[in-house]
């Protein structure tokens, strides 16, 4: 059983998502601004967040920059297609994906599935264990821990899969769509800004400059690649 919290401040879309989510196995738990959704994160054990960005009192980004001070569980924001840079403030942050309103129903059921799926590896230690070591970067599979130069390093769950896919295959060149597909599991459209924003909150976790990275390269015009010594 999962808890999921639903963040609007429109109750037809909420009921909407929680008639979308109503037959799998999910205990959903319902806000309609954002301090309402940080206090049900204090007391309930939430596997993961459905967050409205334009809400009163609290937006969702202020929220899951709060959020982001005390969990990893995956966000997926709910946008309107007139909110683009608010897409992109909100993966910078720390959102996981986004779905955009008018929601299809099967489209959010697998976005879910896919970041709860994610996410529950990611702390089952169910994945064959494998230490992966670029340079000052070490990733380990079955404890899902990278440190790097020996300090451990907090990744959201996707950050963590793209790190994992670059570093199982150094030197090799992935475009946007092929990281999106491989990582989200969904057609790759309008996958260059969001895996950008991702691999650029790599870089500020993982370089020592992320202006100049020694790791993550990207190749223009065509992805990209982990380099690095073993």
């Amino acid at each position: 059983m999962y808890n999921i919290l639903i963040c609007d401040d429109e109750k037809d879309i909420v009921n909407a998502l929680k008639i979308y989510l109503r037959d799998e196995n999910y205990t959903l738990f319902e806000a309609f601004d954002g301090k309402q959704a940080l206090r049900i994160m204090d007391e309930q054990d939430i596997h993961l967040v459905l967050l409205d960005i334009m809400m009163p009192e609290l937006d969702g980004i202020s929220a899951m920059v709060k959020m982001r001070e005390k969990s990893n569980v995956p966000i997926i924001l709910l946008t309107a297609k007139s909110e683009d840079t608010d897409k992109v403030l909100g993966l910078t942050v720390g959102a996981d994906d986004y779905v955009t309103k008018p929601f299809n129903p099967i489209e959010v059921a697998a976005r879910v599935k896919s970041q709860l799926r994610r996410y529950m590896q990611l702390g089952s230690g169910k994945i064959k264990p494998d230490i992966l070591r670029i340079g000052g970067i070490e990733l380990d599979d079955k404890e899902k821990v990278v440190t790097l130069d020996g300090e451990a390093v907090s990744l959201t769950p996707t950050e963590y899969e793209i790190l994992k896919l670059l570093m199982q295959n150094v030197g090799q060149v992935f475009s946007p769509r092929e990281i999106y597909s491989k990582i989200w599991n969904d057609p790759p459209y309008g996958s260059e800004n969001t895996v950008a924003v991702h691999i650029r909150h790599l870089r500020e976790k993982l370089e020592i400059n992320p202006a100049e990275p020694r790791y993550l390269k990207v190749v223009w015009g065509q992805g990209y690649k982990c380099e690095g010594k073993h």
